[in-house]
Formats: C-alpha cells, sequence, structure tokens
C-alpha cells in the first residue's frame, strides 16, 4: 500500500506519499480500507518531531479515518467485511490502509457521506470526553471555547447547544466568528482586539463561564482561571500557547476551580473505547437528526498531506480539512 511517511522531521515537505508494508490486523482488530483522513495538530506536532506515536503503533501521521472493513482480525464480533466505518486512530490514517481496534469504530452516521465521515471522530470524541464526560456541561451553563472556528470548535459550540448550554467563543477575524453565530454561538469574541476575560465577565454579569475548553495551554493559564466562574471547570486538550505557565492558586480556590488537561492518542485501549460508545450512544444520534454535522474546510488529495499541514498552519480554515484517496 501507500503511506505518508515522515522521513526525518521538518516541514511539511518531510510528508512523503510512499509504498511501504500493508498492516496486518491483530487480535480484536479490523484492517479498514481508507477513503479519507483528516489533518489535525496533533499530526503537524508529530511532522515536527515533538509528537510520536506510542511505541509498537503505527508510524504514519493520521488520527481519524473513514472507509470500508476490508478483513476482520480474530476474536472480532458485531463488524463485517464491507461495512462502511469512520475510527479514532493512535495512527496511520494518512494511507490506503490501516488497522484498527474494533472498540474505536463507528457506523457512519445515516446521511453523511463516506468521505465527510472522516470529519467526526476526533473531534466529537475530543469534546464528548472533555466537555460533558469529564467537565459534566449542564444545560443553562455558561461554555467558552476557544478557537471557535476549528474543526474542535466547531463542533464544541454546536454540541454545547444542543444540550442548552450559552456558548461563547474566541476567534481571530469576523468571517470566523460570523461563521461561529450561525452555529449557534451566543457570545463572540475576537482575540485579536478584544481581552476575552473582560468579554465573558461583561457578558455574564460578572460571574464567568462554568466551562473552559482550551486549546492555547501555558499562555491562557491564567486568564483562562480569571475567566471561570465560580465551581468552574477548565479543560486543556492543546499546547499551541506553550507547555509551561504560572498558576494563580490562590485564585482557583477561591473559585473553587478545576482544571484537567487530557489527550486522546495514549489512552488506554479499554478508555477509549468507552469514550467512542459514548459518542455513538449520544452525539450519532443528534447527527443522524441534523442537529450537529461536521464542518468542512476543504477536501484534498492524500498524497497532498502536505497541503493540507500548510494550510492548518496559516490557520485561514474553518471546520476541518480532509484528506482523500481519489
Amino acid at each position: 500500500m501507500y503511506a505518508i511517511t515522515i522521513s526525518e522531521p521538518g516541514g511539511p515537505e518531510a510528508l512523503v506519499w510512499t509504498e511501504v508494508p500493508d498492516p496486518v490486523p491483530g487480535e480484536g482488530e479490523v484492517l479498514v480500507e481508507v477513503v479519507s483522513s483528516a489533518v489535525n495538530r496533533a499530526d503537524l506536532l508529530q511532522r515536527q518531531g515533538f509528537y510520536s506515536p506510542p511505541p509498537g503503533t503505527s508510524p504514519y501521521p493520521g488520527l481519524e479515518c473513514a472507509g470500508r472493513i476490508a478483513a476482520i482480525g480474530p476474536g472480532v464480533s458485531g463488524w463485517s467485511v464491507g461495512d462502511e466505518v469512520c475510527a479514532l486512530l493512535v495512527g496511520g490514517g494518512y494511507a490506503e490502509k490501516v488497522a484498527v481496534p474494533a472498540g474505536q469504530l463507528l457506523p457512519v452516521p445515516k446521511g453523511l457521506d463516506l468521505a465527510t465521515a472522516a470529519a467526526l471522530p476526533e473531534v466529537t470524541c475530543t469534546v464528548w470526553s472533555n466537555v460533558f464526560m469529564i467537565a459534566h456541561l449542564r444545560p443553562t451553563e455558561v461554555f467558552l471555547v476557544h478557537g471557535g472556528s476549528s474543526g474542535i470548535g466547531t463542533m464544541a459550540i454546536q454540541l454545547a447547544k444542543a444540550v442548552g448550554a450559552t456558548v461563547a467563543v474566541t476567534a481571530g477575524t469576523k468571517e470566523k466568528l460570523d461563521f461561529c453565530a450561525e452555529l449557534g454561538a451566543d457570545i463572540l469574541i475576537n482575540y485579536r482586539e478584544q481581552d476575552f476575560v473582560e468579554e465573558i465577565k461583561a457578558a455574564t454579569d460578572g460571574a464567568g463561564a462554568d466551562v473552559i475548553l482550551d486549546n492555547m495551554g501555558a499562555k491562557y493559564l491564567n486568564r483562562n482561571v480569571d475567566a471561570l466562574a465560580v465551581n468552574g471547570r477548565l479543560a486543556i486538550i492543546g499546547m499551541q500557547g506553550g507547555v509551561k505557565g504560572e498558576l494563580n492558586i490562590g485564585t482557583l480556590l477561591g473559585k473553587r476551580g478545576a482544571i484537567t488537561a487530557t489527550t486522546l492518542r495514549a489512552r488506554p485501549l479499554g478508555e477509549k473505547a468507552a469514550v467512542v460508545a459514548a459518542v455513538r450512544e449520544h452525539v450519532w444520534p443528534l447527527v443522524e437528526a441534523g442537529h450537529v454535522r461536521p464542518i468542512v474546510d476543504r477536501s484534498l488529495p492524500m498524497s497532498d498531506a502536505a497541503q493540507g499541514h500548510r494550510v492548518l498552519e496559516e490557520s485561514g480554515h474553518i471546520g476541518k480539512v480532509l484528506l482523500t484517496r481519489s
């Protein structure tokens, strides 16, 4: 088969479409013939040499895919060759075939085309696990998501609105904020021109946000705590603003706040399977009913994954960037 390989860490040009050995499904795995994958920030980090896949897993980038089951490994039940699926991956999505633990498979939602389904697994699993399973966002609460126009952000807006929360977003342009508003965002904050702490407090009569989903890490740490409401929960899922920051513990104590930080990739198989099962139970019905949809900025040939990485690095996109096989 062919896959995107990384001969050595570097820029987008380090991604090369190369012939490699076919994967073989092991115990509890299926082999998926990939139709499409999607570009995630973690893929950029892997390309740069900062986010290596766990030992013994696929060395190729790609944390999600959609395709058809081509073979069933030992110990797998409930799936058949030919089933159309999408999947949460530990890696290997930028390829013609990938071996996937059966617990990380999802059926393609009714009414959604197969290629577009690749835009769902990573964002739905990330948002549902962090915002709902860990931070326990509830109806009528105020939810702030940074990077509201990203793949994560566009999904977070829709899911939070679906449960009855008030949604605030940050984004860097009017175009992006307008799109967030179309998805249902109530409070729009241009982080280039406005202070999100002041804006969220002004919009909530000084109370702040009950739940914050943060992709920035160190850069926003103290300001996020300042923006939290009493009993607020800050969920950190990214490090775009650095990995080390100072935290005012006194402020956090005074707000009886909580901070969590998670990734999906390194979690044990059982934990990932539990997240995928929860997404299938709670999110898939919303997708099939048309209340939630994947937002796709563009689709590019998988062999040109380098251009997909450039698009993410330039941050001009809204939603997901897909990589499709012709």
